[in-house]
């Protein structure tokens, strides 16, 4: 599997509050929560992002509560695949859980910038900012971890067994 987009760059610590604020969250329709997404710190992420995008951060992304709510707006707005230094670990499990592909790789996610177009193969882990030329070699999934992503979910993948 890979990935392939432009990128939307975030700093530290972006919480699930900001990634889809609690005043959305008596939806648990995806398209409704894509739609507020990042709205609190990126007014414009919503009508500028496109199908399989990537996004990026630093440290602690997807920190706060953990609500599910968060992963599901990021991947129902169109992102392939999430880089940061680090993730918290329940929005780890959580994004694994429906289907969001995140990459743990402090060196990308430290030189990638906004704009960059930026390549991943899932298979082999490995992240290339095409714009830049450089790559660096991520976690790649457990091959479990994989089957999930592809199937979309824990869910639809327990269906199809």
């Amino acid at each position: 599997m890979k990935a392939k987009g432009s990128v939307f760059k975030y700093g530290d610590n972006v919480d699930t509050d900001v990634i889809i604020p609690a005043r959305y969250l008596n939806s648990s329709d995806p398209e409704e929560l894509a739609a507020h997404c990042m709205e609190d710190i990126d007014k414009e992420f919503i009508q500028k992002v496109q199908t399989g995008d990537i996004m990026v951060a630093n440290k602690n992304f997807g920190c706060g509560s953990s609500r599910e709510h968060a992963p599901i707006a990021i991947k129902a707005s169109g992102i392939s695949c999430v880089i940061a230094e680090t993730f918290a670990r329940i929005f780890y499990r959580n994004a694994i859980n429906i289907g969001l592909p995140i990459i743990e790789c402090p060196e990308a996610a430290q030189a990638i910038e906004a704009g960059d177009v930026v390549e991943i193969d899932f298979d082999s882990g490995l992240i290339t900012d095409v714009t830049k030329g450089q790559s660096w070699q991520g976690q790649a999934f457990p091959e479990f971890m994989q089957k999930i992503i592809k199937a979309e979910g824990l869910i639809s993948y327990i269906n199809q067994k």
